[in-house]
């Protein structure tokens, strides 16, 4: 059964990954990417260069973070879970599992696909890890973090799972609008 969802979710997400590919948010076609947007900025950082209140490039827990078209901000992060689900329907954690809750608004001005399989996790090291859309399937209510149309202006909040080792500690987050993104780092600690 794992293994269907699995490939389902795989062959779902090869095809919304044209989805987000090449999206534009103003007149001139120019995307914006996840740290000029986070840090508002439009030249590249070089009329700002020399002023101290530029903006921080990491957000916090709790602070609302952009990249593209979505502000996310990020509610909790609980590691240690072992299994996600029911006891009939669920996954178990090769590890454990992290759930990250997080409120998603499409800022932009067309409607915006959040993907949750797009988000990284990574430890104190430097090692990157990947989101675990099966295990999100059962971590959620509804489908909030799986191939999820947001509308302008509207919102959602859902979680999304990393499943890592028992003794790895998560230090931050890279959270993006879309696969190709350039995404905006949150600190977990």
């Amino acid at each position: 059964m794992r293994k269907i969802a699995t490939l389902t979710l795989l062959a779902t997400g090869l095809i919304a990954l044209g989805c987000g590919a090449g999206t534009t948010d103003d007149a001139t076609g120019k995307a914006e990417s996840g740290t000029e947007a986070a840090a508002g900025d439009t030249d590249g950082g070089k009329a700002d260069a020399g002023k101290s209140d530029d903006k921080p490039k990491t957000a916090k827990i709790g602070q609302p973070a952009r990249d593209g078209k979505f502000e996310f901000t990020v509610k909790s992060a609980k590691c240690g879970v072992g299994k996600v689900g029911s006891s009939t329907f669920g996954a178990k954690a090769q590890g454990q599992f992290c759930l990250v809750t997080l409120n998603v608004k499409n800022i932009g001005k067309e409607s915006q696909m959040f993907d949750g399989s797009s988000q990284k996790a990574y430890a104190a090291n430097g090692t990157e890890y990947s989101a675990d859309g099966s295990a999100a399937i059962y971590a959620n209510k509804t489908a909030e973090t799986f191939l999820n149309d947001i509308n302008p202006g509207n919102q959602v909040t859902g979680v999304v799972v990393f499943d890592i080792p028992k003794d790895v500690k998560l230090a931050r987050l890279e959270l993006h609008d879309s696969p190709f993104s350039g995404g905006v780092t949150v600190s977990l600690s």
